[in-house]
């Protein structure tokens, strides 16, 4: 021992979610090719039981058996920011996808943006009312993060239940927003650039509401106080992290592209 660092135990969930994770990318591409949802399904089951799994490991870890000294957790926040960084290049990419094709159309696109054919959705309806709910889910998680911090649980619940309630308003409004478009992904480098980014923003939001259904919870059952609440802290940001990539997303993919 003689260190203040948290060693963690072995555990299978890394590796086992890894190969969960395998299936929903898999068995979306045997969907489209079949029509069989079953290896989907599967996957997206198992990612959700086994990170279930990894959660009660954590919150064991963290809150009942006292591991997360200072120490780690300034540990664990510069990982999590490392994390974001990450998910910043791996947006950077569709960005860079999406302005490679808009600044100059090939002749294949009619050398204009959006290209012949595509009829883009008006910015000032359904895509600006989903970046009206996120910043203002943005807002409540805030809101949320200063009630911790002053030891006013009530307020806190309040204010992360309001969040989860934009978020899920944010997906639900998404969905209603692609049964609405008139082209698809296989339109052209237009539907692909379009659905691929904003479907991953999607994806993105849906996770980042799970981690905060989880804080909501542990936050209920006194599992977070005004001096601990790194799991917490983590969801924040990647939250606020969502909201400023949609931010991007509106204004070159929905205003500037339309």
């Amino acid at each position: 021992m003689g260190h203040p660092f948290h060693l963690v135990e072995y555990s299978p969930w890394p590796l086992l979610n890894s190969f969960a994770v395998l299936c929903m990318p898999t068995g979306t591409v045997y969907y489209i090719k079949t029509g069989n949802l079953n290896l989907m399904m599967f996957g997206a089951m198992m990612v959700l039981f086994i990170s279930y799994l990894w959660w009660r490991d954590v919150v064991r870890e963290s809150t009942f058996q006292g591991h997360h000294s200072s120490y780690v957790v300034s540990g664990l926040k510069v990982g999590f920011i490392l994390f974001i960084v990450s998910e910043v290049c791996f947006f950077f990419s569709f960005f860079w996808a999406y302005f490679h094709s808009s600044l100059a159309p090939t002749l294949d696109l009619g050398s204009v943006w959006p290209p012949m054919g595509i009829t883009v959705l008006s910015p000032f309806q359904v895509p600006l009312l989903n970046t009206s709910v996120l910043l203002l889910s943005g807002v409540s998680v805030t809101w949320t993060h200063h009630s911790l911090e002053k030891g006013d649980k009530n307020s806190a619940l309040q204010g992360l239940f309001l969040t989860l309630i934009l978020g899920f308003y944010f997906l639900w409004l998404q969905y209603g927003e692609y049964s609405e478009t008139s082209f698809s992904i296989a339109d052209s480098v237009y539907g692909s650039t379009f659905f691929i980014a904003t479907g991953f923003h999607g994806m993105h939001v849906m996770i980042g509401a799970m981690f905060l259904t989880v804080c909501f919870i542990r936050m209920f059952v006194f599992h977070f106080d005004k001096n601990h609440h790194l799991g917490f802290l983590a969801a924040a940001w990647y939250w606020h992290f969502v909201d400023v990539v949609w931010l991007f997303l509106f204004v070159s993919i929905y205003w500037w592209g339309s």
